[in-house]
């Protein structure tokens, strides 16, 4: 990609919808710091053009389009969604999430105390005694989402797509779940590929008990695949799928995937590519959610009575947006291509060490509004795009696709 072809990142937050979702419930919107609106509008002006026009989205207003399907609105310290919190340490902040059935019990052990079904009393007490740094080792000891809020540091070079390449018609396999990486198939399957969402039996994709519209943009007209990998029959079949794909999306890590009988290296070797979406890379076994990524990674805003969330989750679809480009480009010798995305990598390289202040919008009549380089903007709520296609029920398609690859069962 070239250079950013929308260089007021004010303007871009506003259109976005993700300052509305920012800053205190009773108080005005805040525009965050960084520039991943701006990045998100050049990666899908980069698809619209790799597609030819087929793809045409605004990747700005990408990064907020659930909450318009949700109704989730700004909440300060608590994240939009209400499942991720961020709470003063003994020596700064963090971010703390809460988002799995088995959380509470979690939380529990890292607090070290029995902390029923709401954690966040305790958790709060134990924090104002604790590090950052304390909670960073106790949550990767549990598998807990959460650590301490990053200040901006130098940026990562940003992850940037290869040699473009059309996508029509080619075989994506989609292990992944939740936002990021279905986003990505999401993309994938606009410009043409054709997209096979692979499940286990015991763990289909949680956001099938979400919002049913939200799940239906991005998977409707997928198909879906349930085998069990635990199963030597099963495993010999997932084996085969994904030999057949042109691109493969998964969100594990790899020591789970290789207990599923599934090697990157090899895959990629055989000239396909492999895009894999993690919290903090491929070598972590840290666990992290869009809110808590987003926050540790340093994109918080700050106003005179501390830091607040950016947005909904906005490290998922930020994710999701540049996965999608990284996919539709290849190596200029058609080699194969190992993507290794971490989702707190892509929030970091949208930041800049030296910007801490945090511009506020202002009433004018009925409307929130905020002066941009460009002029003045008005802020924009989140806006949904209308789902298409059918949602497949999980396997739906199992016989069909494995008859068709010629997979014997």
């Amino acid at each position: 990609m070239s250079t950013l072809t929308h260089p007021d990142p004010v303007r871009d937050w506003a259109e976005s919808g993700i300052a509305s979702l920012t800053g205190p419930p009773d108080g005005p919107p805040l525009i965050p710091p960084g520039n991943a609106a701006s990045v998100a509008r050049e990666c899908t002006a980069w698809i619209a053009d790799v597609t030819g026009g087929a793809v045409q989205l605004d990747g700005a207003r990408l990064l907020a389009e659930r909450a318009a399907f949700t109704g989730h609105r700004r909440a300060g310290r608590t994240s939009a969604g209400g499942a991720c919190r961020l709470l003063p340490t003994a020596d700064g902040w963090a971010a703390v999430s809460c988002a799995r059935p088995d959380d509470p019990l979690l939380i529990g052990a890292l607090v070290g105390a029995d902390v029923g079904d709401d954690p966040w009393p305790a958790v709060e007490e134990w924090l104002r005694e604790h590090s950052g740094s304390e909670l960073a080792e106790r949550a990767h000891m549990l598998g807990v989402a959460a650590g301490p809020v990053m200040s901006p540091v130098p940026a990562p070079a940003p992850l940037r797509p290869l040699a473009p390449r059309p996508v029509a018609g080619l075989l994506v396999v989609d292990f992944s779940a939740l936002w990021a990486g279905p986003l990505c198939a999401h993309l994938l399957g606009l410009a043409g590929a054709r997209v096979i969402k692979v499940e286990t039996a015991r763990r289909p994709d949680g956001a099938r008990r979400g919002h049913p519209d939200f799940y239906r943009l991005l998977h409707g007209g997928h198909e879906a695949v349930t085998l069990d990998p635990s199963l030597p029959r099963d495993r010999t079949d997932l084996a085969a799928l994904v030999s057949a794909a042109d691109i493969v999306i998964e969100a594990s890590r790899p020591r789970a995937l290789l207990g599923f009988g599934l090697d990157a290296a090899e895959y990629v070797s055989n000239g396909a590519t492999w895009v894999s979406i993690t919290a903090h890379g491929r070598d972590s076994n840290s666990v992290g959610f869009g809110d808590d990524i987003a926050a540790t990674a340093g994109l918080v805003a700050r106003d005179n009575n501390g830091l607040m969330f950016v947005g909904d989750a906005i490290a998922d679809p930020l994710t999701g947006i540049t996965a999608a480009a990284l996919a539709m480009s290849t190596p200029a010798d058609g080699a194969g291509m190992l993507w290794d995305i971490p989702m707190s990598s892509v929030v970091a390289a949208t930041l800049h060490e030296t910007e801490t202040s945090v511009r506020q919008a202002y009433r004018d009549g009925n409307r929130w509004c905020v002066e941009a380089a460009s002029g003045i903007v008005e802020i924009a709520e989140p806006r949904r795009r209308e789902p298409r296609g059918i949602v497949a029920g999980p396997g739906r398609d199992t016989g069909l696709v494995l008859a068709e690859l010629r997979i014997t069962r």
